[in-house]
């Protein structure tokens, strides 16, 4: 396969950052061009950013200068990573598809609308048949879903094939999660917020989409009740969800930790770089997983699971607690994994699922 090269809008965030480390060592592609706000153009990326990423900021992409935001800019870039603020992206990256661009973006807007496929790899690659649709009027822009949706639909799609019916979800959400200056120190030190912003929306909304059936004029939601209760905690990075959900089947607690563990989708039957081996990983001990621990797991792309038990009083709920990483497996190693597996459709003489 030839390299691509792309490009990353909003370079200098938290996000940013961490596509930058994924992206500046990846096998397939070239890390060629960065922007951010219009007052650091121009600059180096290393004169402009305050790195805080575990990994060192490589040399060369420290040197690169950043661009405006103009596709004009970026003229030979194959992929364009987004991971600008939800208002800077609703208006910047129509252009840049409607330029010729891919785009693959971490921002919130659009990803609702009936022609933007909201992916999460191994849940619904399908979906991306939707580019054909869009490519009619407005290019090829393709959505993460919120992070804690992406950790939660890893999770719900091993139980559609068990009848889900409904999932009641609490989420412990990492401060990472609000961004670099997102969450005050003296608001979250000490402190649990039981709130969080639009959150409980998108986690509502955005896995029925996902979890959806592709038809021939969009995607017919997955017909599942969902609901949110979305909370920041004082952990660095990783979100951890306990969730209750009602099967039309009735399994056994042991069933059920092997119908997560044997969870597999394309881009592992097809050894995509940024896919870990195990997409969900089963804690067996019981007082795992937990952030500390286990964000990490496979490269912070795979969800652990513990647990897991079934209530009873009634044979067809049951329970269990869920990790990811946020910034990894939740916003850009999704998207980097969008990349990878639209890259190989696009090498392919054959539709690989």
């Amino acid at each position: 396969m030839d390299r691509l090269k792309v490009g990353l809008l909003g370079a200098t965030g938290l996000v940013g950052q961490v596509f930058v480390s994924l992206l500046s060592r990846h096998p397939w592609f070239d890390l060629v061009a960065l922007s951010a706000s219009h007052q650091k153009s121009g600059r180096s990326y290393g004169e402009v950013v305050s790195w805080i990423v575990e990994r060192c900021l490589p040399e060369d992409v420290a040197e690169l200068r950043l661009l405006n935001l103009d596709p004009n800019e970026f003229s030979g870039v194959d992929i364009i990573f987004s991971a600008l603020p939800s208002d800077i992206a609703s208006h910047i990256e129509p252009k840049f598809a409607e330029e010729g661009f891919t785009v693959i973006s971490n921002s919130s807007n659009l990803r609702l609308d009936p022609d933007i496929p909201l992916i999460v790899p191994e849940v619904n690659p399908e979906h991306l048949a939707l580019i054909k649709i869009q490519r009619r009027w407005r290019g090829r822009i393709v959505k993460n879903p919120n992070c804690s949706t992406a950790i939660l639909t890893m999770t719900l799609k091993p139980l559609m094939e068990h009848g889900l019916r409904r999932a009641f979800v609490t989420t412990l959400q990492a401060v990472s999660g609000a961004g670099f200056a997102g969450v005050p120190s003296l608001a979250i030190t000490d402190n649990v917020i039981p709130h969080i912003p639009r959150e409980e929306d998108k986690l509502s909304k955005e896995p029925r989409k996902i979890l959806g059936t592709l038809t021939n004029s969009g995607v017919r939601e997955a017909d599942i009740s969902i609901a949110a209760t979305t909370t920041r905690v004082p952990t660095r990075h990783g979100h951890l969800e306990s969730v209750l959900v009602e099967l039309s089947e009735e399994l056994s607690e042991e069933e059920l930790a092997e119908c997560f563990s044997r969870f597999k989708g394309p881009p592992q039957d097809l050894s995509l770089p940024t896919a870990p081996a195990n997409p969900i990983v089963v804690r067996r001990k019981v007082d795992r997983p937990q952030p500390l621990l286990d964000r990490t797991e496979g490269g912070g792309m795979s969800v652990s699971v513990g647990r897991i038990s079934r209530l009873g009083w009634h044979g067809r709920w049951y329970r269990y607690v869920a990790l990811g990483h946020n910034l990894v497996r939740g916003a850009a190693g999704n998207a980097v994994l969008i990349a990878e597996l639209l890259s190989y459709i696009g090498n392919s003489d054959s539709r690989p699922f």
